[in-house]
């Protein structure tokens, strides 16, 4: 079945070295202070989480500018928090095809994925069309053009930030 959902990719910069400089016990409780963020933040979005990479997260919705806020207020509350990790994360939206009611195959997910390996610590990429989704609180600022790895041309990008302080945080 083809459906329109907008995807995002979140993962810890750094979590491998992290885990060797500073023991499986630190870095459990690294990754369970982020996971319980990440669901915090998706219930409050009513956003899904499509699976969990290890030190990463699959983000989806069929509502963009949810999964655009749940994302910019991720970042925010791992530098609020003071996590010990920076997250980068990649974001893009279109048709894709839902395969066996729980997973996703398509371009969407291929750029989103692609765009978090491309970002760099508290960097959010994002593809435009993502981009025109960001809330009041915050912006997206053009990044020029990105090869992408698999893809035949260069997706124009922009980078997503929060431009109010910590506003969008929720209580």
């Amino acid at each position: 079945m083809r459906v329109d959902r907008t995807f995002a990719f979140v993962d810890l910069c750094g979590f491998t070295a992290f885990t060797e400089a500073h023991g499986d016990e630190e870095a459990v409780a690294v990754l369970t202070s982020f996971r319980g963020a990440v669901r915090s933040i998706a219930a409050d979005h009513g956003v899904r989480v499509a699976k969990w990479l290890g030190d990463g997260v699959m983000i989806v919705s069929g509502d963009g500018v949810a999964v655009v806020t749940s994302v910019l207020e991720l970042h925010q509350r791992v530098v609020h928090e003071q996590l010990a990790l920076p997250l980068r994360a990649g974001m893009a939206r279109g048709p894709v095809i839902l395969f066996e009611g729980d997973d996703y195959s398509g371009r969407a997910v291929n750029l989103a994925a692609r765009l978090a390996d491309a970002a760099g610590p508290q960097e959010v990429l994002a593809t435009m069309p993502v981009g025109q989704l960001v809330p009041t609180a915050a912006a997206a600022i053009p990044a020029g053009e990105r090869t992408v790895k698999g893809l035949p041309a260069p997706v124009a990008v922009c980078r997503l930030v929060a431009v109010s302080g910590l506003a969008l945080l929720a209580g």
